[in-house]
């Protein structure tokens, strides 16, 4: 009986619980279902998404509740002045497998800009006939200036024109995105007024001019990415002031000048990439204060100087290390060994000199390694392992006075373009190259050694050999 009781009490405890936990979920549901969107702001919804993907997209009768339970997809909403859905993010273009592709003339309709309280725009694989350019209107964009935190254009081949000047007035952005546009003209200096951003990539376009130097008043910015664009000019020092920039990237340019000694200030920048560009001048020792780096790529510009100069082994976090075809002379030094989370090496096509150090087959990650087209020396003194581990990732070829050694067990595993060094010997008291032997005169040593030419400390062969004779004659007489 009294096991009876205690098992309806707790069974009486188990949905008490229940019911208020029930209770709570009704109230917070509540408080979505209570929520309706204004008419203005359904509208402007419906008739901004209808600029883009066409007059047949009925959204009323297809969501006639877009923030809640006929939701459309790249649209997200939240609450607003006393209990109203408002949308906050609109995403146009085939972000999603079952978002609606943009019509051939898409149109920034003015309903656009009546979403008042949208924080992220962004337009992906929407203006994409080239047959059909679209340009960004320059308007209304003010109207977006105290709510808009992200705005990006993705893989839009159709979208050219320039940046329109009024983007400098979207103080709240964050992220401003063009990516794989056809946009051109010279970059807006007043972008440079955009303090709260965050990250700002205009990669793969046809921008022209030089880079504002203004930009490095965006003390916030983690991500500059200004590659593969037209862009001229020097790097300007002031993006020395950019301490919390993360990646750097201004690859595939025009850029020309010095590199300046101020990058040496982003200490915490772990992507630095300046390739392809015209810069030239001495490699600046200021780079060896990016502690932080673990991509540093120069390649293909004509930077000179030499290595010897840095101290590597403070950029103990690089993983990619890129200086090839540049214009860099001297040695290797020691030091490069001594990064021992590099997995790529790149000093290719230099001017590089000297004997290379066995300490670089030491480098436990590396998998790729090319030291080909330079000058360097001597033998190679590295591990048959090494070249069996690298394959043609360790590439030597083309530097006319580098062998390697012969002592390797297996033909398999010798370096790929490199020569066998041609060991030299010791015959008959006089050293001979190998090779002789193997291509030459076949009469020229014994023809020395019958003239009595070749003595062995100091005692001819000659005076050896008729000795002999003598006591072999000796020997028969008695």
């Amino acid at each position: 009986m009294k096991h009876l009781i205690k098992s309806r009490a707790t069974c009486m405890v188990l949905v008490f619980i229940l019911y208020l936990r029930v209770e709570y979920c009704n109230g917070e549901e509540d408080k979505t279902l209570g929520a309706v969107m204004e008419k203005t702001e359904q509208e402007a919804l419906y008739f901004a998404i209808q600029g883009f993907v066409g007059k047949w997209w009925n959204g009323s009768e297809l969501y006639p509740d877009p923030c809640g339970w006929t939701p459309i997809q790249g649209v997200s909403c939240d609450i607003f002045d006393g209990g109203y859905w408002f949308v906050t993010e609109l995403n146009i273009g085939l972000i999603h497998e079952n978002s609606p592709s943009c019509v051939l003339k898409v149109e920034f309709s003015p309903h656009l800009f009546a979403l008042k309280h949208l924080k992220r725009l962004s337009f992906v694989n929407c203006m994409v006939h080239r047959s059909h350019p679209i340009t960004i209107p320059t308007e209304d964009w003010a109207a977006f200036a105290g709510s808009l935190e992200s705005l990006e254009f993705r893989s839009n081949p159709g979208l050219i024109g320039h940046i329109p000047i009024t983007f400098g007035s979207l103080t709240n952005l964050q992220s401003l995105v063009f990516l794989e546009n056809k946009m051109s003209g010279e970059l807006p200096t007043n972008l440079g007024n955009l303090i709260n951003l965050k990250r700002l990539v205009f990669s793969g376009n046809q921008f022209t001019g030089q880079v504002p130097s203004n930009f490095g008043s965006l003390r916030q910015l983690l991500i500059m990415d200004l590659s593969r664009n037209s862009l001229s000019g020097n790097l300007p020092s002031t993006f020395g002031r950019l301490n919390s920039l993360l990646k750097l990237d201004v690859s595939n340019n025009r850029l020309e000048g010095t590199v300046p000694n101020e990058i040496g200030n982003l200490r915490n920048l772990t992507l630095l990439d300046l390739s392809r560009n015209k810069f030239a001048g001495a490699l600046t020792k200021s780079l060896q204060e990016l502690s932080s780096l673990k991509e540093l790529v120069l390649s293909k510009n004509s930077i000179s100087g030499s290595l010897m100069n840095l101290e590597w082994h403070n950029l103990q976090n690089l993983i990619i290390l890129d200086l090839s075809k540049m214009m860099l002379k001297g040695e290797v030094p020691e030091s490069i060994s001594e990064l021992k989370g590099l997995r790529f090496l790149g000093l290719n096509d230099n001017k590089l000199t000297g004997e290379l150090t066995p300490k670089l087959a030491e480098m436990p990650n590396v998998t790729a390694m090319y030291l080909n087209g330079n000058n360097f020396t001597g033998k190679l003194i590295l591990p048959e392992s090494f070249y069996g581990k690298m394959g043609r990732r360790f590439g030597a070829w083309d530097n006319p006075n580098l062998c390697y050694s012969m002592n390797l067990s297996s033909t398999r595993h010798v370096p790929f373009g490199v020569k066998q060094c041609q060991d030299r010997v010791n015959l008959y008291g006089t050293e001979v190259d190998i090779s002789s032997k193997l291509e030459g005169n076949v009469n020229e040593v014994p023809s020395l050694v019958a003239s009595g030419e070749y003595t062995r400390n100091g005692i001819s062969y000659v005076y050896l050999v008729n000795m002999m004779m003598l006591l072999c004659f000796l020997d028969f007489a008695i």
